[in-house]
């Protein structure tokens, strides 16, 4: 099948949209989806900092959602044709932890979604010239207007709901509303600090919001701080003078949970030191630099960990916030912009520009 991808051939250059061969029959636990919309996330551009580890050319993508149009049958067989999914992260299914319903954790995570693991004979994609693309990105490589994936990726949801718009759903706004849900579960009464109002903060904002708990939102952007307002938060700007101090006021002698987004060690700092005795700090994003911790910061039975895809099995957390979205309570949706695949480097500067908070790229031509 010809069809239409965005394909990252160097660390440095642009991503040229491209007619490509895909192979479309599906393997035994596998199935083909007509991509309806694919989220950009900050994953997929970190892509270029850390040139050399993920294989090129790629076709990269990884919040896609879509039509199922052919299956291959297997064990995940509950997928059929006609089904609306969101595409999710890769994992093996039978290691420990994806045992344990800890798919996040799976000892074969890295290589299954960052760095081609999985064994690709014959090619999922080729180009025109007959080259083969790298691996499958994250089980989907859905920069394109179809998509080979493992069924275990794919998440059933309601035909009714905007489907274009779902992909999202598959990992930027599950890591942080499922850190909030599932790694902190925040309820009514708890108090949260989240440090970085992009789509993984304000994506844990909105579920702060619907569990009842009261959250401190931090950024250096005004629009930033008034998107989180709206969804609920108090906003405080990064630069104000004794921010810690001021969260403990705000939340009543410390949050007992805070996020971090931004992997800023003055700010992870300052998240140890807003919080309460016993209080949890979760970190989201992938560290750069050191962490040094300022004396004092992890006494009193504070504690810190890094948490992964929101520690969400996918098939139960995404059919919760579609839930929470069709209640008015999960608003993702007001935080996307979308943009035809063709101006994928359009959506690239925006998102890197802080223009948008979450570009979804939508697919102009289908297969022929």
């Amino acid at each position: 099948m010809r069809i239409q991808a965005a394909v990252l051939r160097s660390y440095e250059g642009p991503f040229t949209v491209e007619e490509m061969t895909l192979r479309t029959e599906p393997a035994v636990g596998e199935v083909l989806v007509e991509i309806a919309g694919c989220g950009m996330c900050r994953t997929d551009l970190a892509v270029r900092r850390s040139a050399g580890r993920s294989p090129l050319p790629a076709v990269l993508g990884h919040e896609g959602a879509g039509v199922v149009v052919r299956t291959g049958g297997g064990p995940d067989a509950a997928i059929g044709v006609g089904d609306h999914v969101v595409l999710s992260f890769d994992s093996c299914g039978h290691c420990r932890n994806c045992r344990s319903a800890a798919p996040a954790y799976c000892d074969s995570f890295a290589s299954l979604n960052l760095f081609g693991g999985r064994s690709e004979d014959p090619p999922h994609l080729t180009d025109a010239a007959g080259e083969a693309m790298a691996p499958r990105w994250f089980g989907q490589s859905s920069f394109a207007a179809y998509a080979l994936v493992p069924a275990r990726n794919a998440v059933r949801v309601d035909s009714a709901l905007p489907l274009e718009l779902l992909g999202p759903l598959g990992c930027g706004f599950l890591t942080g509303a499922g850190a909030v849900l599932n790694s902190f579960g925040a309820g009514p009464g708890d108090t949260l600090a989240v440090f970085g109002a992009g789509a993984v903060g304000l994506a844990a904002v909105m579920a702060a919001t619907a569990t009842g708990a009261l959250t401190v939102a931090v950024d250096r952007h005004p629009e930033r701080l008034a998107l989180a307002e709206r969804f609920g938060a108090i906003p405080l700007s990064a630069a104000t003078t004794g921010l810690p101090e001021r969260i403990r006021r705000l939340t009543g002698g410390g949050a007992q949970y805070a996020l971090d987004t931004t992997a800023s060690p003055p700010l992870v700092n300052d998240a140890l030191r807003a919080l309460r005795p016993r209080g949890v700090l979760g970190l989201v994003a992938r560290l750069h630099t050191d962490l040094p911790l300022a004396p004092g910061t992890l006494d009193r039975g504070r504690g810190i960990r890094h948490i992964c895809e929101g520690d969400a099995v996918p098939g139960v957390l995404i059919p919760r916030l579609t839930g929470l979205w069709q209640a008015g309570l999960f608003p993702f949706d007001q935080l996307i912009r979308t943009y035809p695949l063709a101006d994928i480097n359009e959506a690239e500067r925006d998102c890197e520009a802080g223009r948008v908070v979450k570009p979804v790229l939508l697919p102009e031509e289908r297969s022929r």
